[in-house]
């Protein structure tokens, strides 16, 4: 098989394991910094190996309307139009178009919208998005769904009935899992009883991956802790776990322990170019006037090249004066840190210490939040 996984070391519910594709292994826990226009922003292929990536993810409703899915099939996929050789995953174009598009009618088919760059209408299926995603070529592709508003019960329950519909169709329309692998996703907001609902739905249709949807948009961190206590282990446990758009270092602990194996989000670069950074003791901001003279590195623990080359006082001085260079060394270290902070819950998976790494990580994280 070209893909499958395998569960190397569990402590509680967490898991050490590894996800083997066409363009390489995923030693899972993972992180994936997103590249949505083919390119994570500010930061080349060559810096992303150095820093330790191995998943990137791109997204299909953007790409779809510029430059064309179409144009990256004849350019031969994204592997070779944007240079990056390890693994790819794309979304389903389904988060954009309910978040970014003027929506003019969701139905049971589909989706018509308008295009957020010029207005021209378009429609989104199941198939389509299976299609396009298909033209993209990356190994892990995503079913299209409906992400509801998590706490609204009234919109969360119709939206979970169209997911699993939707499910279902795209699995018909991409039956050969042997070049890319289809993920299903787990919806239901916070409510536990429908995100069982999804659950059962979607097991049959036997995904080599499954991802919980509809978290970290818009309801409380206590909420999305719960639901993940609840809706994880309605999931295969000899497949992977992908929980779709979180990258805060302190969610990103929380759920490992609670046994989820794949992340992504734009955060480490959305934040690098608003000039924050990720320390161990927080999120700073490389603007504040306490870092004008200060000659020590934005994390004395981090390896990266921005941290092993540069003072804060530097740094600062790039931010203040709007440079581009400081887009991208706090980019580098912002991804470079979830990296490592994957890597670290990783080894204390496999070293039976996860709890006691954990704890500490959060302690330390969050004293100055």
């Amino acid at each position: 098989m070209s893909f499958y996984f395998e569960t190397i070391k569990t402590q509680n519910r967490a898991r050490a394991g590894v996800f083997h594709t066409p363009h390489g292994d995923l030693l899972t826990p993972v992180f994936a910094p997103v590249g949505t226009q083919a390119t994570v922003k500010a930061v080349p292929p060559r810096d992303l190996h150095e820093i330790g990536v191995s998943l990137v993810l791109s997204n299909t409703y953007h790409l779809y309307l510029r430059p064309g899915d179409d144009l990256v099939r004849d350019m031969g996929g994204l592997h070779e139009f944007m240079r990056w050789d390890g693994p790819m995953l794309t979304d389903s174009g389904g988060f954009q178009v309910f978040s970014l598009a003027k929506i003019n009618r969701i139905d049971d088919e589909g989706v018509t919208f308008r295009s957020h760059l010029d207005g021209s209408k378009h429609r989104f299926t199941p198939e389509l998005s299976i299609a396009i995603q298909e033209n993209l070529g990356a190994d892990i592709i995503m079913c299209f769904d409906q992400c509801p508003i998590p706490t609204d019960r009234a919109i969360v329950e119709p939206a979970v009935q169209r997911t699993i519909n939707w499910a279902a169709r795209c699995r018909d329309a991409h039956p050969d899992m042997g070049v890319q692998a289809l993920f299903g996703i787990q919806q239901g907001g916070i409510f536990e009883d429908l995100r069982e609902r999804c659950s059962e739905a979607l097991r049959p249709l036997d995904f080599p991956g499954y991802a919980i949807g509809g978290l970290a948009v818009g309801e409380s961190k206590p909420d999305m802790y719960h639901t993940l206590d609840t809706c994880v282990p309605m999931l295969p446990d000899d497949k992977p776990r992908y929980l779709m758009g979180v990258g805060a270092p302190d969610d990103l602990v929380q759920a490992v322990v609670r046994g989820v194996d794949i992340f992504d989000c734009v955060l480490p670069t959305r934040i690098a170019r608003h000039g924050a950074a990720f320390t161990p003791d927080g999120t700073i901001n490389m603007a504040n006037l306490a870092h004008a003279r200060d000659t020590s590195p934005v994390d004395p623990e981090c390896d990266c090249y921005c941290c092993t080359h540069f003072t804060r006082a530097y740094i600062r001085h790039l931010v203040k004066a709007k440079e581009l260079l400081a887009h991208y060394l706090l980019s580098v270290h912002n991804i470079r840190f979830l990296i490592r902070l994957m890597d670290s819950l990783r080894a204390a998976i496999l070293q039976d210490q996860l709890p006691e790494v954990a704890d500490r990580f959060l302690q330390r994280y969050l004293q100055t939040a």
